[in-house]
């Protein structure tokens, strides 16, 4: 299968074109070579199993502030500018491209061809060029590999030029400091300098595809996991970190189509945009996760994570960061769906971790609910989770993953909607947080509480219904196997009163933070969000 260590001269032409005309390359190596590089190199030790660990250095996680999109005649009139796509001059994107190749050519480089998308002809074809091996094995973890016979006539359509050691300077070159992530859609190139953080490469390409698949084909993109039944039945779970979106998408009655990027065909079919798996590892244990657990193999990367001195992993060991991560391609998974794909979904799950402890554990959205709180994207953090929260901070991420997200949020949820609307799709919000009592009063709901309504869903079980009177959606009442009592977020609290305050206090944070998109929302979604007389 790895026949390719010398590239096409095609490849050649394409790279020394570029501008890469000294570089050692290394083509399309096997993550065996790579692990070996990363070694030698002195880059990466290996654990006890013997599964590669690598530090990324000063940034453990990604860096929203320093990533740019650059204004060109494709986005300038159909990016939503803001705090979170920020504009980045197109001159000074080329002027800063050709710094980084030129700091790149005359270095041994790693360069690998791979695709981003499971559904064949929406896939796009992606040349990785990476400066150390460890982020080439990365890629070839998390983005799908070519077969043999399309990696001779490979064409790729964009490009990912990786230097985590080349430092801008933002005086000169336009950056707000020293690292960056740019996209250019006009050149088809992602440019990322001064961080060795790897979930810069596929969180880059995440966000082409967000802006490429509504614009291109109408195929809605979307930060979920999602999993298929034993009848076929596919389920999506929309989540922030800590929501459980990987934990509950990890069903073994069910197949993993993928844990965290997706896309929806206008026919209604659902793929995973990747081949491979990036969870966290933080507090991991056996019995907690066992698919993940059993993945970490050789072939996998561990990151970040604290060892003793025989290798052994210390996974509750939050010093170096609490973003401990591992990728993995994903037939390291043992129940995988064939070809990573689906049908059109039955059941949509939104998964909130509300430390308030207002929202009920399993309520019901029709349409505009859904797109509403899908363009709301809550979660909530805790203390202890970042420095300076010290009580429960309420968490807004458009789409569930807002960052990523180049498009109005509202383009994004009317697509939602229009497939709920075509389709006859159930969703659902799920608070995987605090019942009886916000954080440090009530208690984080149970796992297995929660499976148990997952799963009640997933099956067509026969549930009750009561509208909520805070936020107007139908909150499930009942559930077969469950005490009402666990349902309802009221009674849980020693004081109803109190709760009350609660969920009219969150309500107008949730009214607050919509005020954001409401110039470009249809009066339908605007509708969707909580009982007005609450808000008086």
């Amino acid at each position: 299968m790895y026949t390719n260590f010398s590239g096409t001269e095609s490849t050649k032409t394409w790279i020394s074109d570029l501008g890469l005309q000294n570089a050692s390359l290394v083509f399309q190596a096997p993550p065996e070579l790579l692990s070996q590089e990363a070694l030698a190199q002195g880059r990466a030790k290996l654990t006890q199993n013997q599964v590669l660990s690598i530090a990324t250095g000063t940034f453990t996680g990604r860096s929203p502030e320093d990533r740019f999109i650059v204004e060109d005649d494709l986005t300038r009139n159909r990016v939503w500018w803001g705090k979170v796509n920020k504009k980045f001059d197109e001159q000074a994107y080329h002027a800063l491209k050709t710094k980084v190749i030129a700091y790149l050519d005359g270095k041994k480089l790693y360069v690998r061809d791979a695709k981003a998308g499971a559904e064949d002809r929406l896939s796009l074809n992606i040349r990785v060029i990476n400066e150390h091996p460890e982020h080439n094995q990365f890629a070839y973890n998390m983005f799908i590999e070519p077969r043999a016979e399309e990696l001779g006539g490979f064409k790729p359509q964009w490009t990912i030029l990786h230097a985590p050691d080349f430092h801008a300077d933002p005086t000169v070159d336009g950056t707000r400091q020293s690292n960056f992530a740019i996209l250019s859609f006009e050149d088809q190139t992602i440019l990322i300098g001064g961080t060795g953080y790897t979930g810069e490469i596929k969180k880059g390409i995440f966000s082409a595809l967000n802006f490429l698949y509504p614009v291109d084909n109408q195929t809605f993109p979307m930060h979920c996991s999602a999993n298929l039944g034993k009848n076929g039945d596919t389920a999506l779970f929309f989540g922030l970190s800590g929501t459980g979106k990987t934990t509950l998408s990890a069903d073994p009655d069910r197949m993993l189509i993928g844990d965290d990027e997706h896309g929806w065909t206008p026919e209604g079919g659902v793929f995973n945009f990747e081949g491979g798996c990036y969870a966290k590892v933080i507090d991991l244990s056996e019995e907690k996760e066992p698919d993940i657990w059993k993945a970490i193999r050789p072939g996998a990367i561990l990151e970040n994570i604290v060892m003793d001195a025989h290798g052994k992993p210390d996974y509750s060991d939050k010093s170096i960061t609490e973003n401990t991560r591992v990728s993995y391609p994903i037939d390291h998974i043992s129940h995988v769906a064939p070809g990573l794909k689906g049908p059109s979904p039955k059941n949509v799950f939104f998964l909130t971790c509300d430390a308030y402890g207002v929202l009920p554990p399993l309520s019901k959205l029709g349409p505009e609910q859904a797109a509403y709180h899908f363009m709301s994207g809550y979660t909530a953090k805790v203390a202890g989770t970042e420095a300076g929260v010290t009580e429960p901070k309420a968490v807004f991420s458009a789409c569930f993953g807002a960052p990523f997200m180049p498009l109005h949020p509202s383009e994004y949820a009317s697509m939602l909607m229009d497939k709920m609307r075509e389709g006859n799709i159930d969703v659902w919000l799920v608070n995987t947080g605090w019942v009886g009592g916000g954080y440090g009063v009530g208690s984080r709901i149970k796992l297995k509480y929660t499976r148990a309504m997952i799963t009640a869903a997933l099956k067509g079980l026969e549930l009750t219904f009561e509208k909520d009177v805070n936020f107007g959606f139908q909150r499930v009442s009942s559930c077969p196997g469950l005490d009402a009592a666990v349902l309802d977020a009221r009674s849980q609290w020693a004081d109803e009163l109190a709760y009350d305050a609660a969920a009219q206090n969150l309500a107008k944070r949730f009214v607050e933070n919509f005020k954001t998109y409401e110039a470009g929302s249809s009066e339908a979604i605007k509708l969707g969000g909580p009982v007005h007389a609450v808000l008086a």
